[in-house]
Formats: C-alpha cells, sequence, structure tokens
C-alpha cells in the first residue's frame, strides 16, 4: 500500500483510510479480523467517530497490540468547549488509548455551526487544550458545507481537512474545487471523503445489498476503480472508502495497484457518471 506524506508533519499515511463504520455493528472477533487484515495490508490511518454507533467500541479492543503502529483520527459532533472536551474523553476510553493522532470537528454543514466552533466557549478551545494536555498531536475537521470549509481553514491553522472529494460532486455540485485550493494555500494536508459514491439513494431504491452508507455507493468494480483513482489522483494525502464492509476491501484491492488517472480514463468516468445527482453541491 503506498503511503504519503501527512502535509509537512513528516507522517505519512497509507492511501487509504479504515472507518470505523467498517465494523459498526460487528461482532468482536469479526471486527479483531477485519483490523488485522486491513494492517496487514499496509493500513495504517484509522478513522472513526462517536455517532458511528458500536465502531469505538469495537475499534478499541481491535487495535490493543496495535495502536503505536496507526495513526488514529476521532471527531467529535460537538460545538461547544465543555460537550467537546468530554466527547474527547470518552473517546478515548472506549478506544483504549491514552492520546489521538488527529481530532476533528465532524460534519460542519453551515457557517453558522463553524463560527460556533470558533467562538470564545467553542470547540477549538478544547481542542487547543487538549493539544497542549498531550491528548491529541493534530487538529482538524470534517465539512459537508464548502462555504463552512473554507471560513474554518482562514480563520484557524488546521493540519488537515477530512472532506467530500467526489467526482460527481467536484464536476456536477462545483463541491470541492474552491475547498481544495484554499487547502493547498494555507497548507492544510487534505483526506477524502466519499471517493466511492454514485448519487443519493433513488426513492424506492433497493438498499438490501449495501451496509452502512447514507448515499448510493459506486458498486461496480470497473466504477469504482475509475472513481476511487480520480479522487487519488488528486494533491490529497489519503482517502477513506464507504462504511461498507465488501466495498472497503474493494477500495484496498484498487489502491493496491493505484495508478493515476490517465486522460482517456477521465473521459470515459464522465460518460459513467453522467447524469447522476451529486450528494453536495455549492451551485445555488
Amino acid at each position: 500500500m503506498q503511503q504519503r506524506a501527512y502535509g509537512d508533519t513528516g507522517v505519512s499515511l497509507s492511501i487509504i483510510g479504515f472507518g470505523g463504520i467498517v465494523v459498526m455493528g460487528a461482532e468482536q472477533a469479526e471486527a479483531d479480523r477485519r483490523v488485522a487484515e486491513a494492517i496487514d495490508r499496509g493500513i495504517n490511518y484509522f478513522d472513526v467517530a462517536p455517532s458511528y454507533g458500536d465502531a469505538e467500541e469495537r475499534l478499541g479492543p481491535a487495535l490493543e497490540g496495535k495502536r503505536d503502529g496507526v495513526f488514529l483520527a476521532c471527531k467529535t459532533g460537538k460545538r461547544d468547549k465543555e460537550g467537546a472536551a468530554a466527547e474527547l474523553r470518552e473517546s478515548l476510553r472506549k478506544l483504549r488509548t491514552d492520546r489521538f493522532d488527529l481530532y476533528q470537528l465532524h460534519a460542519v454543514s453551515s457557517v453558522a455551526e463553524a463560527e460556533s466552533c470558533l467562538a470564545p466557549g467553542g470547540a477549538l478551545e478544547a481542542f487547543v487544550e487538549a493539544r497542549e494536555a498531550g491528548l491529541v498531536r493534530h487538529l482538524g475537521f470534517s465539512a459537508h458545507d464548502a462555504d463552512a470549509a473554507v471560513l474554518l481553514m482562514e480563520r484557524f491553522a488546521f493540519d488537515s481537512i477530512l472532506f467530500p472529494f467526489n467526482w460527481v460532486t467536484f464536476h456536477e455540485g462545483a463541491f470541492g474545487p474552491q475547498v481544495l485550493q484554499k487547502a493547498e494555500e494555507r497548507g492544510v494536508a487534505r483526506l477524502a471523503l466519499k471517493g466511492m459514491a454514485r448519487r443519493p439513494w433513488p426513492e424506492g431504491a433497493d438498499r438490501s445489498g449495501v451496509q452502512n452508507t447514507w448515499y448510493e455507493p459506486i458498486t461496480d468494480p470497473a466504477d469504482a476503480e475509475l472513481a476511487l483513482r480520480w479522487t487519488l489522483s488528486l494533491p490529497i494525502t489519503a482517502a477513506v472508502p464507504p462504511g461498507d464492509p465488501r466495498l472497503f476491501f474493494l477500495a484496498l484491492d484498487i489502491a493496491e495497484r493505484y495508478r493515476p488517472l490517465e486522460e482517456a480514463e477521465r473521459v470515459e468516468l464522465e460518460q459513467r457518471m453522467r447524469g447522476n445527482r451529486p450528494i453536495f453541491t455549492s451551485v445555488k
């Protein structure tokens, strides 16, 4: 598995990250197996959040004895200092660790939410204090709103952003180019979500064959390879695949033979993805 630099921190991450949703709802033995296989195949970047069901409780035991060899990222959905600090402590307990390599604001979805995090008494104060106390090494955020993402990067020196860098949202929704540009300007490392997302679930769609995704993922291996390789061809560090275990391991297969997307393949991807509605958009 290839690795890339995580900004200028001196840390290198596998180009595919293990999203904690992959073990959500699994028996502990199965969670242990999935984590062990991922590590054996070169994954060193793990990301989880309290909102992922029982993922923290499953991932903590699965990483015991392996913790020092991985880069563990967690998130908080709290926007106030007190709430964020409490959720951080609870996540440390559940994950059976004494520190996070990366702690992030989770799914900031509006400029108003971003302002709340940045305000006096906001979550960011808890982040800075946690870093000073050695509980976290790096600070970041994930966002579902491009304007909020740009604002956060302008107002604070975050180490990384976790963002939906996806072919359809990028080209059909104008959602992503402005964030990528700002992150490069500010020296913020880029981590990608939703590289294998196709569109919102159509009304009445049969979702029985897919686990743990609120959007319709790309399940066709050829389409998935083009889409994920497009995301990995951007100036990013790593991509976190869907939470469906089958699709996660498909992403590992794709990444192990990764090469940058060629122009003819970009044209093919455009043809395959044409007509899909983006899961996020900046088009007003």
